[in-house]
C-alpha cells in the first residue's frame, strides 16, 4: 500500500470543493449517458472504486483519470486553457508593478543634472 502524499492535507477548503464539483459534474455526465460504471471505468481504464472516489472528488485519485474522463465527455480542451498565462491575474498584477518600478527608475531626478536637447547649443543661452 503507498504511503499518503502530505499534499493532500495541504489542499485548500475552495480546490477541495472545487474538486468535489468536479468529480459531481463527471458523475452527471455519465449518467446521462446511461454508462454503468463497470463500462465507464473499463474506458477510462480504472477501477470501478477508483471511477467511484474520482467522482466524489478525491484528490487522490490521478490528474490523468480526470483527464480522461473529460475526454470521454468532450471537454479535455478545457484543461489547456485552465493555468493559461494570460488569465494568470496574479503574474500579470506582478509584471505590471515591476514595470512600473522600473519606469519610476529611469526617470530624471529632480535634482540632478539638466538634461539638455541639443547639447552643440550649450553656451548659446541669451544674456
Amino acid at each position: 500500500m503507498s504511503k499518503r502524499s502530505p499534499a493532500l492535507d495541504a489542499i485548500p477548503p475552495a480546490a477541495r470543493a472545487h474538486l468535489h464539483q468536479l468529480g459531481e459534474h463527471l458523475a452527471i455526465a455519465r449518467k446521462r449517458r446511461r454508462e454503468p460504471l463497470r463500462d465507464w471505468a473499463q474506458r477510462i481504464g480504472v477501477s470501478e472504486p477508483t471511477l467511484m472516489r474520482m467522482e466524489r472528488g478525491d484528490p487522490s485519485v490521478s490528474m490523468g483519470v480526470y483527464a480522461t474522463a473529460l475526454w470521454l465527455v468532450g471537454r479535455s480542451e478545457a484543461l489547456g486553457a485552465l493555468a493559461a498565462p494570460e488569465h494568470d491575474l496574479g503574474a500579470l498584477e506582478d509584471a505590471v508593478r515591476a514595470a512600473r518600478a522600473r519606469s519610476v527608475r529611469q526617470r530624471p531626478s529632480l535634482y540632478g543634472p539638466a538634461v539638455l536637447a541639443d547639447p552643440d547649443q550649450e553656451g548659446d543661452a541669451p544674456a
